[in-house]
């Protein structure tokens, strides 16, 4: 029998045969990978390709045509068990409330469940922007803080549950190249500081090759090529080696 998964324990992911159409028009064409406990998995790909579509699957906001989610072995189709495991998504916008300050924002889900009580939901937010650079910004308003801020409160405000799976959603999106690297450098140390699997959602190549554990590279709705870094900076598909070219005209940016 499996063991259940503690508080302290990453998770797998594995994806399988997974379809889906809108309108009558394939967007995912069969897909099937694993993610293992405690790896950063990069989804790279152009604009598109299908990428935000499996990132919504692999979360649960979709319901595949066909095939088949699982975490620790369970079918995130099941009821309950979405309910068993700590997942947690950065936005690509942030998707902050100005209405609140930063600490209210990163707390939100802690202080609408009523998980904790105030004082220690209020030591929990200090302790997640400290340990993303963020000291003395908990009292201020979202709208004062930088693009690159922002991407940082996003993930402190998924760190406070604790998560055992995080996907970014192009967390490099609308960000200079110095900010680039700094978000690359948070999820680099969230990798080696928590017990958590990431999966990166990207078509930001420098970002992908910097964290990444393992790639898989996706085009038109299929996965052409899933290895290490280096594999795929080798790989003799044409078509990988024309994304890591910058050869491809970006299309629909919400695929």
């Amino acid at each position: 029998m499996r063991a259940p998964v503690t508080a302290q324990e990453a998770v797998n992911v594995q994806v399988r045969g997974l379809r889906k159409s809108y309108a009558g028009q394939p967007v995912l064409k069969g897909i099937d990978l694993d993610v293992s406990r405690g790896e950063t998995f990069v989804i790279m790909g152009p604009s598109g390709s299908g990428k935000s579509v499996l990132m919504k699957h692999i979360i649960g906001l979709e319901v595949p045509d066909e095939g088949e989610i699982l975490i620790e072995g369970d079918s995130i189709q099941k009821p309950g068990v979405m309910d068993k495991y700590r997942l947690a998504i950065v936005f690509q916008s942030g998707a902050l409330l100005n209405s609140l300050t930063v600490g209210e924002n990163v707390g939100l889900y802690l202080t609408e469940h009523r998980l904790k009580k105030p004082d220690e939901i209020d030591r929990i937010v200090t302790e997640k922007l400290d340990f993303l650079g963020l000291k003395g910004v908990k009292d201020r308003s979202p709208s004062e803080m930088s693009g690159g801020m922002k991407k940082r409160i996003a993930i402190a405000r998924a760190l406070v549950i604790e998560p055992q799976l995080i996907l970014y959603d192009e967390p490099t999106s609308e960000l200079d190249p110095l900010m680039t690297v700094t978000i690359g450098e948070e999820i680099l140390n969230l990798s080696r500081r928590t017990h958590v699997t990431s999966i990166v959602v990207t078509h930001d190549r420098d970002l992908a090759f910097g964290v990444a554990d393992r790639i898989a590279m996706m085009y038109d709705g299929r996965l052409i090529a899933v290895g290490t870094p280096e594999e795929i900076r080798h790989s003799p598909d044409p078509v990988v080696q024309r994304f890591l070219k910058a050869e491809f005209k970006v299309e629909n940016e919400n695929i």
